[in-house]
């Protein structure tokens, strides 16, 4: 399916959303920003979708904001500019809080935005050609509404470094600063990428949905008590639920569990 500047292909437990607009190399807009939301929302309320694949089509992933966009932007109002970028930060949100695995498909340029979404999925796998920045200073701007996961993914060191350079940094550099999980040839990336996926499609999709919510709970902090106890007590319904039994049940019986979708693993 493909809806304005984007393609969908939901097929065996996967969404595949690839932005499509490669003569621009796929740079947002307000348009592209809608369409991400509401596909986001789509997939998301999917119980076929399992896995989400973010990816770009052409020659880069996403070169940022768009030149017509920056535009129009300049003569907004502050109000206006205000309502602009609480689209942008809900698409982004939305994105970051998908209860579903998100896996980012990386080639190419990913600037600005473009990192933001990056850092918003939850795996990463870039080709060695792709290539990365925090241009915003650049323009006298700053990275504000992408920064709560550019920052929680490589930290605020490396923040205070390149967010205030707007220097360029490759594949390589990005795996090091944990923006990135892997790095791959180009001619691997799909080939990585469905690797990810098959893993994720072997885990119970309510554990995942639950674990990423351990997450955000437990790097909030601080352990004390209150942590303690509702760690204890996230466990306690994992186990006592319908998927957890039916994974224990099926460990226990050498067979693949109900969600499984592949054999012989």
């Amino acid at each position: 399916m493909t809806r304005g500047s984007i393609k969908l292909d939901v097929r065996d437990g996967v969404a595949r959303i690839t932005m499509a607009r490669a003569e621009k190399h796929n740079a947002f807009d307000d348009l592209l920003i809608g369409e991400l939301t509401s596909v986001f929302d789509r997939v998301a309320a999917d119980d076929a979708v399992r896995v989400i694949v973010l990816a770009g089509e052409g020659k880069s992933f996403s070169a940022g904001a768009d030149l017509g966009w920056m535009q129009r932007m300049a003569d907004y109002s502050e109000a206006e500019n205000l309502e602009d970028a609480r689209q942008l930060a809900t698409m982004m949100q939305i994105l970051n809080e998908m209860p579903k695995p998100t896996v980012a498909q990386v080639q190419g340029a990913a600037i600005g935005g473009g990192v933001g979404l990056v850092a918003a999925c939850d795996i990463a796998v870039a080709a060695q050609d792709a290539s990365f920045c925090l241009s915003e200073v650049r323009l006298g701007l700053i990275p504000a509404v992408i920064s709560p996961y550019v920052v929680e993914a490589i930290g605020a060191r490396a923040a205070r470094r390149y967010f205030q350079t707007a220097e360029r940094f490759g594949a390589d550099d990005a795996f090091v600063l944990g923006l990135v999980h892997d790095v791959v040839a180009r001619e691997g990336l799909d080939a990585r990428v469905d690797g990810f996926v098959a893993l994720l499609l072997d885990n119970g999709p309510n554990a995942m949905a639950a674990s990423k919510d351990l997450i955000r709970r437990v790097s909030a902090g601080p352990i004390d008590g209150a942590m303690i106890d509702d760690t204890a007590q996230r466990i306690a319904s994992i186990r006592a639920g319908a998927e957890g039994r039916e994974g224990v049940s099926a460990f226990l019986e050498k067979r693949g569990a109900s969600w499984r979708t592949r054999t012989g693993s």
